[in-house]
């Protein structure tokens, strides 16, 4: 492998970051594969009775209404879904939670499969295979097929959530990284709202069409990012990786403010290259795979491995999803029945949700991950106690005082929107910018992993601890998690603002190992 000789810094002094508008497109290009995780979870999940309706109830601590009251939009797809090819409850709750599981398969080989044939081939096979189960669930003439289509949706979400961030960290300069990177959470957002509205504008079809084109429309974000996917180079990195600096450096000069900053970030990233495989020939692990690595880990790696898979591990176990199936039930204990005017409740929350999204992406390479991260995780604990309390009132008060239902209406948009600022778009950030570049992807792929299956195990685990212990228990439950995760993140997880992805490495090593690595520079030059 060629290196670049190590550029000049010019004397002028630092320009102002801005973001380039070539990394800006193909950012926002690559996150769009994120819409089909918004859509096609949430498409299925509101419309659930057994989650999404609970009552409450002074005499028993949940009672499940019928599947047609109480939700955001009058036709959710599993009502028609269900009357159209006569299922049952268990086999809609298999439909729902099949695409976590799927979802967590795709996650796991996207790692290696990237490493393979490239970030952006990745994103393709991202979008292809989730365009094929789209097209397999609006054509289903069975369940059988459904299902099916369901499963290849799910592998095809799973890859397209570790390759959204991971490749817009590897193109994107220091100095918006952190932006850039946020966007998948913020299309995650947009196709939520965007699951909310066909909902309801398809509606008044009949229902054996309706629900084939709520599900099948979500193929089109997939057509659209496989055409325009020509206009996305390959991550430089990889290309650095596969020794193919020449690419690398074309790619670098587009996505660069100027020649000197392209030169800079070539030499860097090769130089980081050179030392991983120096690190990985020493250890006799070369042409092994970063398996191994991960088993056998080093006290860096270690490090990284705990920061990257605790982050995915609280950002599900915040139980965020589980607030947004309660918050029909707070609207409704305010007096809201009418279902346009919940319908557009959950409008204005998807709303919510995204500007509080953008909010903390324009602020993340100004502020840093640790204060948003922070901020988010104790407004969540303090949003969550104060949930659980007005909770508390209204399951046990006949009379439902205003006090509580208020305190509720607040502490629901308060946790949503510090979730929003805070671990739903930071966790994305993170997880892909922490690892070396040699395990970078199949780092990134092992945590979203995690975040997948906890993902699944809060979905499937939410009714019967709430039954157990009431709403309101829950929540304080959810409450003492997030203080939990607030003392993980001060402790475990350093600032990487402003750093290259070749510099955040030395953040997770000891002093010793810091010194060391610096005097081999110096003996270097």
């Amino acid at each position: 492998m060629e290196e670049p000789k190590s550029p000049t810094v010019a004397a002028s002094g630092p320009k102002k970051p801005r973001a380039n508008k070539y990394v800006v497109f193909c950012a926002i290009l690559a996150s769009t594969n994120s819409i089909l995780l918004g859509y096609g979870e949430y498409r299925l999940v509101p419309s659930l009775s057994p989650i999404a309706q609970i009552r409450f109830s002074s005499r028993s601590l949940i009672r499940i209404r019928n599947v047609e009251m109480d939700i955001g939009v009058m036709s959710g797809a599993v009502i028609f879904i269900r009357d159209n090819l006569k299922i049952t409850y268990l086999q809609v709750q298999i439909l729902v939670g099949i695409l976590n599981v799927c979802s967590l398969v795709g996650a796991l080989a996207s790692g290696k499969t990237s490493d393979l044939i490239g970030r952006r081939y990745t994103i393709v096979l991202a979008a292809s295979t989730f365009l094929i189960g789209a097209l397999l669930m609006g054509l289903a003439p069975s369940y059988t097929f459904l299902m099916a289509g369901r499963i290849v949706a799910g592998i095809g979400v799973g890859y397209a959530l570790m390759i959204a961030p991971l490749y817009t960290a590897e193109i994107a300069p220091a100095s918006v990284r952190g932006m850039l990177t946020s966007l998948p959470e913020f299309f995650i957002v947009a196709g939520i709202l965007l699951g909310y509205i066909c909902n309801y504008a398809l509606a008044g079809l009949p229902e054996r069409f309706n629900w084939r084109i709520m599900l099948g429309i979500a193929a089109i974000p997939a057509i659209g990012l496989e055409l325009c996917i020509f206009l996305m180079p390959e991550s430089p990195r990889w290309l650095v990786m596969r020794g193919r600096i020449e690419e690398a450096k074309r790619v670098l000069l587009k996505t660069s403010r100027d020649e000197d900053e392209a030169a800079l970030r070539l030499h860097e990233i090769t130089q980081a290259a050179h030392d991983d495989a120096d690190l990985a020939s020493s250890k006799g692990w070369s042409g092994q795979g970063v398996w191994r690595e991960f088993l056998h880990p080093s006290p860096a790696l270690r490090r990284i491995l705990i920061a990257a898979i605790g982050i995915n591990f609280f950002m599900q176990a915040s139980g965020n999803d589980a607030v947004i199936y309660y918050t029909p039930e707070v609207f409704q204990a305010a007096g809201i029945h009418n279902k346009k005017k919940l319908f557009g409740i959950n409008v204005i929350m998807g709303t919510s949700k995204a500007a509080f999204v953008m909010v903390s992406a324009l602020f993340l390479d100004r502020f840093g991950r640790r204060p948003l991260l922070l901020l988010g995780t104790v407004g969540m604990a303090c949003s969550l106690a104060a949930l659980g309390l007005g909770s508390k009132f209204l399951e046990h008060s006949g009379s439902k005082p205003v006090w509580a239902i208020a305190v509720s209406i607040v502490a629901v948009c308060a946790d949503v929107s510090f979730f929003s600022i805070g671990l739903g778009p930071i966790t994305w950030v993170y997880s892909s910018e922490v690892f070396p570049l040699r395990m970078r992807a199949q780092g990134t792929a092992l945590a979203i992993s995690v975040n997948r299956l906890v993902s699944g195990a809060v979905a499937m685990s939410f009714l019967s601890i709430s039954h157990r212990i009431t709403f309101a228990g829950t929540f304080f439950v959810l409450c003492g998690v997030m203080v939990l995760a607030s003392l993980f993140f001060y402790f475990f997880l350093p600032e990487t603002k402003g750093r290259t992805l070749e510099e955040i490495g030395a953040l997770f090593e000891d002093k010793v190992e810091v010194d060391g690595t610096k005097a081999k520079e110096t003996t270097r030059l």
